[in-house]
């Protein structure tokens, strides 16, 4: 599957979300819903995954966690927030360099409109 048939998948999957839980809730609750929607849909989903941060040779393990990990090719943030701003886009892209990953989403289930709590970012374009 390639990156934009999980995008497709993503955005279907956390629309049943919303629309099924609304917002206001943890992000620990929509990850976990996220994450079992798009394990029904036969993809690979890897919750809160460690991955070491490599700077100047000295590697430190946990250096981050990714919230979502699908397919081992689209890193996803979940979010219950006023408003994505830059600084989680930001983050985001620095999670794509640091695991040699091109694409991801900032999902903030914090909104009225799903839709307008999406950010997708991607890395070296």
């Amino acid at each position: 599957m390639n990156d934009n048939e999980i995008g497709d998948c993503l955005f279907e999957c956390g629309l049943k979300v919303h629309r099924a839980l609304g917002p206001g809730l943890l992000e620990s609750v929509y990850e976990t819903c996220l994450a079992h929607e798009l394990a029904k849909l036969g993809l690979d989903v890897k919750r809160q995954l460690a991955l070491p941060v490599v700077y100047d040779g000295i590697t430190m393990e946990g250096g981050y966690r990714i919230d979502l990990l699908i397919n081992g090719q689209v890193v996803v943030e979940v979010k219950s927030i006023e408003r994505i701003a830059e600084i989680q886009r930001a983050q985001l892209l620095t999670y794509l360099r640091l695991g040699g990953y091109r694409l991801g989403y900032v999902l903030n289930f914090n909104v009225p409109l799903f839709k307008s709590g999406i950010a997708r970012v991607l890395n070296g374009y």
